[in-house]
């Protein structure tokens, strides 16, 4: 049995973590340890949400899962930091959980843009336009070209989980690029793993979201990796 630990901002689509468990068989156990701040999606209110404090509490709120790996559940908390900072977060985050693996949203997406061998996507961002430029300025640092970027320009992530199936699919897919590879989604507060492959199939590309590469990162952490149905082209690869 596989235990991978997950650190939540506040309360949106955390229930896209169940349902991966679900999906993924009864072999791992995905457990999710809320912290609270703002949900604003500002950087001073990002940088807070995701400081050393909150992210020592979180680990202390996963420990009695006894988890193989642990994962800041967050893209907008984690690349603020920039990609130096974002290391630094991660490694204190490891140190905070007595030495485990650990990582972050942000991470995730470099590494499975890395494992499906994508370098050039476009961004469909839920963010005002200022934090979702540091997304693409963090996936350039990780080799990762940004040939279209859109922000949605919604203010905090309590308004993105509440969107509809049908909204996230239209926000979604209304802003692919020609010249993509792949379609990038980031926000933990979006509720995407149940409509990753009518996505993907009406796009005809590999669509990574924020919840999905995160539970793939902590997968790949623990040693856990499999391929899966489901749950898009990332987990069908197995990679």
């Amino acid at each position: 049995m596989s235990t991978i630990g997950f650190i939540y901002p506040d309360h949106a689509a955390e229930d896209d973590y169940p349902l991966a468990e679900r999906l993924l068989g009864g072999d791992v156990r995905l457990p999710v340890a809320h912290i609270y701040g703002t949900d604003l999606h500002a950087v001073a209110e990002l940088l807070d949400l995701g400081s050393p404090a909150r992210l020592t509490e979180g680990a202390g709120l996963l420990a009695r899962h006894e988890p193989d790996a642990v994962v800041w559940a967050c893209t907008s908390g984690s690349f603020v930091y920039g990609w130096d900072g974002a290391t630094q977060q991660v490694a204190g985050l490891s140190e905070a959980a007595g030495g485990l693996p650990a990582s972050s949203t942000s991470f995730a997406f470099v590494r499975a843009a890395n494992a499906l061998g994508l370098r050039r996507v476009a961004v469909a961002a839920s963010y005002p336009d200022d934090v979702a430029a540091l997304f693409a300025e963090f996936l350039g640092k990780g080799g990762i070209d940004v040939v279209s970027m859109s922000a949605a320009d919604i203010d905090t992530a309590a308004e993105v989980g509440r969107l509809d199936p049908e909204a996230v699919v239209d926000l979604v897919a209304g802003r692919d690029h020609p010249d993509a590879e792949a379609l990038l989604v980031p926000d933990t507060a979006m509720r995407t793993l149940a409509l990753l492959d009518r996505i993907e199939e009406r796009l005809g590309k590999p669509v990574l979201t924020a919840n999905q590469v995160t539970v793939w990162e902590g997968l790949r952490l623990a040693g856990a990796s499999r391929a899966v149905p489901g749950l898009g082209t990332l987990f069908r690869t197995g990679a």
